[in-house]
This record gives structure tokens, sequence and C-alpha cells, in this order.
């Protein structure tokens, strides 16, 4: 039995196709995929919807996510500075040390410019911690020795986890440029603190998931 060959225009059309295909599947497979990582970042961040829609400021549109940003930087230095002076007044392990140095440092930063971004944008903030947080501060205050410096450590990276997620969420999807600059500050902050907390070697990962 003879066998055909195809012709050069049916072998351009087959071509023509499979091109198509592939174009398809290159602009439809990242969507898909980046979508689904969005819903993660979603589910983790943890941020809460005030209902009050998108203002329009001189800086661009400022959504419901990027005021809860807003006021979960300073809901967050609100216990973190408090601790961190704890770190650098009550443990005797240079590491922890280090670490109050750094969040003291990056949140009392961190502070200063949410408070000018909220009177900017006219956001109101938080003037105490949450519940949770001021839970957080009251097991470290209760906490003696060894077990000082593992309550604060993992409480502090627990919260670094957290606020990176937001951080990187709205860094992503923000068209305001003064929330998007605090954004790309305080990721550069919570990494940071995220570092010298793991250097510590008293990270308990296991936790951090659950």
């Amino acid at each position: 039995m003879r066998s055909v060959k195809p012709s050069g225009r049916v072998a351009g059309t087959v071509l023509v196709v499979l091109g198509v295909v592939a174009t398809l599947a290159a602009l439809l497979i990242p969507v898909y995929f980046f979508d689904g990582n969005r819903s993660i970042a979603l589910s983790r961040s943890g941020w809460q919807d005030d209902g009050k829609g998108t203002w329009k400021t001189e800086y661009g549109p400022l959504t419901s996510l990027d005021r809860d940003f807003l006021r979960s930087v300073r809901s967050a230095g609100l216990w973190e500075v408090p601790a961190g002076r704890a770190a650098r007044e009550r443990s005797t392990k240079r590491s922890v040390r280090i670490v109050g140095d750094h969040v003291v440092e990056g949140c009392g930063e961190l502070d200063k410019r949410v408070i000018e971004a909220s009177r900017a944008l006219k956001v109101s903030l938080p003037n105490r911690a949450t519940d949770a947080q001021r839970k957080y501060l009251l097991e470290i205050e209760n906490a003696k020795g060894r077990k000082f410096d593992e309550v604060l450590v993992n409480r502090l990276r627990k919260q670094g986890g957290s606020t990176l997620a937001l951080v990187s969420l709205v860094r992503d999807q923000t068209s305001n440029s003064m929330v998007r600059s605090l954004a790309t500050r305080a990721n550069s902050i919570a990494l940071d603190h995220i570092s010298v907390l793991e250097e510590t070697g008293m990270v308990d990962y296991e936790a951090l998931s659950q």
C-alpha cells in the first residue's frame, strides 16, 4: 500500500492549529494558577472588608483591602513594639535581644508612616491592639526564662507570617500610590523580622501551620 504524504498546505494548516493551541495554553494556564494563588493569598491574609467600597483620593483609588492593610499595620505595631522592648530588656539570649532591636525600630518606622498615610487618606486607625494580640502580650509578660524567649519568638513569627501574606496581597492589587509605597517598605521590614526571628533557632515551624 502506498503511503500518502501530506501536502504542504495540509502540513501548514496543522502547524497553524498547533500554534493556536499552544498560544491559548500559554495564556490560560498561567491565569488559572495565578488566580488559584491569589485565592490562597486572600484566605491566608484574613483581611476584613469594611463594606465602604472604593474611595477616590489624589493618590489613586483606595479599596477596603487598602484600608484594612493600614489598620492592620497600626494594630500590629501596637503590640509588637512593646514585645520588642520586652525582648531587649528581659532576654538573656543575644539573638532574642537583636530581635527586639529590629522589631522596635522596624515597627516604629511603620507606625509613623501609617499614621501619616491615614491622615492623608482620611482613614481611621485603631488605638489599641486586638484581643488576640493583647493575649500574646499577656503570655509574653507572664513567661519567664527560656519560656519567655520561646513564647516571644513564636508569637512574633506567627504575626510576621500573617503580615507578609497581607502585604504581598496589597502590594499586588493596590492602585493607590501611597499604600503601595507603604506596602513595599512593610514587605522589607516583615522579611527582616522573620529572618532575625528564625536566626534565634527557636521557631516552632509545626505550630505555625496550625
